[in-house]
């Protein structure tokens, strides 16, 4: 039997070989293999877990191996796989029982942290842990039972949820017990609230963070609208008490759920975070980050000695918001950039280097000035130019010329529809068109488009591309800016089912764009 357990360390995480050699000598434990004080530890713990559960420890002397010997192991998660390692040399597992039929198990992954009283306990990472061993051709695993919807994600792993040292044991004896893993059916979706529209799948929505609470907001909410359908980012400002936060804030019940290859790759981040609930087994709903004003670079971009994940990959396949988007530090806005543009981060620590996914979509949320009231119809604005000006460049050109929709927000009783209040359905019906479409079309939101994709995806008819040309020669565009207009176009024209860019596609989507023209030169010239 060949036992592995798992390191982790950033993204991918390494699989680790525990090997046991039992020789003559004074009885001790020796561990080798580069481990941490934590691995170190396990050898009291697993020593009490074999004892208190009934078992004979080796009188010998024992050598444990953790190999690759130049990784560093650490953590709590070896606990189990090192214990049943011991077993298996002390009591030749494999000859143990000859009566009963056994199951041949060549290798297996082993997971789990032990109690002194061998009761096996919850550790994190399952997800990325039982994803790496059946890539790795491993098809049998044992997990804590806490863990056991966390590890049955994984389609075609044996899996078996184990509560205590001696159902472990059992289960590597006799090689029985084991369940094939299989995912959730979207049937069990919708019985849970779920709701399908045009064949995509919706999650629920309670009262409290229902977009229909946001009065008067029409020309935010279709912006919000048309982000969901094609994954937009969006920066709104206006003055404070607007109601901007509300509605962003609510944006969620405008996200379909995941697909299953989305859900993975969020579930294995939030494994590898220690931050997946016992009871969860694959995250459908599309996270929502809103980060404290006060948060580091360390903690939106992730680092640490294991190089956990920071907030913009806790938004993978998400949305990243950013409340009072001012107050955060400079450096941790511009940070934003590179994973914006290429949708991952690379962390490099102590020698180690591990590449994140990073495919959020930004909300801002901020005021236009430092005293809020720049642009208001209704108050007078105290700042200079000067400070107008200072106070944007803090986001910086490059920044916000990756973010597709611009909106300036009034006060609702200002606006030219104060009572307008959306209806949900309506709008789920729009997204769930353009969804669909993105997903036959090119299997990824309009946002993410590149070059390439634009020339061949987003064709317009010939009055949208000359008004396009005009506003660029208007305004000055960037190519980015260009090419912005032209999916956000593309993903009205999506809502739309209009398989061809037309004028007013063209129109909405430029305006969206150059929201910030009414505002005066200092942010006209930044956006």
């Amino acid at each position: 039997m060949h036992i592995f357990s798992f390191s982790p360390f950033g993204y991918e995480g390494s699989l680790v070989s525990v090997e046991v050699d039992l020789r003559r000598g004074i009885p001790a434990i020796d561990l080798v293999g580069l481990a941490d004080g934590a691995v170190k530890e396990s050898r009291e713990r697993m020593r009490s877990a074999i004892r208190n559960s009934g078992l004979e420890f080796p009188s010998e002397r024992v050598l444990i191996s953790l190999s690759p010997a130049d990784l560093k192991k650490e953590g709590a998660g070896f606990d189990l796989a090192i214990a049943l390692a011991v077993l298996d040399a002390k009591l030749h597992l494999d000859k143990k029982d000859d009566e009963e039929e056994k199951i041949e198990i060549n290798e297996m992954l082993v997971m789990g942290e032990l109690d002194l009283a061998g009761n096996v306990k919850a550790v994190r990472g399952i997800q990325a842990a039982v994803s790496t061993a059946f890539d790795a051709g491993i098809s049998y695993c044992i997990v804590p039972e806490a863990n056991r919807e966390e590890a049955k994600q994984i389609k075609g792993m044996k899996i078996f949820a184990c509560g205590n040292l001696l159902d472990a044991l059992n289960a590597m004896i006799t090689g029985k017990k084991f369940e094939i893993a299989t995912a959730n059916s979207k049937t069990q979706e919708l019985k849970n609230g779920f709701e399908e529209i045009n064949g995509i799948i919706f999650p629920p929505v309670d009262e409290e963070n229902n977009i229909e609470n946001v009065v008067g907001q029409k020309e935010l909410i279709r912006g919000l609208e048309i982000a969901a359908a094609g994954g937009h980012n969006v920066i709104a400002f206006g003055a404070p008490g607007c109601g901007k936060t509300l509605a962003l804030q609510r944006f969620p019940c405008l996200l379909p759920t995941l697909t299953e290859e989305e859900s993975l790759k969020v579930t294995r981040i939030y494994s590898i975070a220690g931050l997946l609930a016992p009871d969860k087994s694959l995250i459908q709903i599309a996270p929502f980050r809103a980060p404290h004003q006060t948060a580091s670079i360390e903690g939106m971009c992730g680092g640490g000695p294991r190089c956990t994940p920071g907030e913009i990959s806790l938004a993978q396949n998400g949305v990243l918001f950013l409340d009072e988007a001012s107050q955060f530090k400079s450096s941790v806005l511009q940070m934003l950039r590179v994973p914006l543009e290429c949708g991952s981060i690379t962390l490099s620590r102590a020698g180690r280097s591990t590449v994140y996914p990073a495919q959020f979509q930004l909300l801002i949320a901020t005021n236009p000035c430092p005293c809020g009231n720049f642009g208001s119809k209704e108050k007078l604005c105290l700042c200079s130019a000067h400070s107008i000006e200072q106070y944007w460049k803090k986001f910086s050109a490059p920044l916000l010329d990756r973010i597709d929709i611009r909106v300036h927000v009034d006060h609702p009783s200002i606006t030219e529809n104060p009572d307008y209040k959306a209806d949900l359905h309506e709008l789920r019906k729009k997204i769930a068109t353009a969804t669909y479409i993105q997903r036959e079309r090119q299997g990824k939101k309009n946002a993410r488009l590149t070059a390439q994709e634009i020339s061949k995806y987003c064709i317009a008819e010939k009055s949208a591309k000359e008004l396009l040309a005009e506003a660029v020669e208007k305004y000055g565009m960037s190519p980015r800016s260009t090419s912005s207009c032209l999916k956000l176009a593309r993903t009205i024209a999506d809502m739309e089912a209009i398989q061809k860019i037309g004028l007013v596609q063209m129109e909405e989507a430029i305006k969206y764009r150059k929201t910030a023209l009414g505002l005066g030169n200092s942010i006209q010239n930044l956006m």
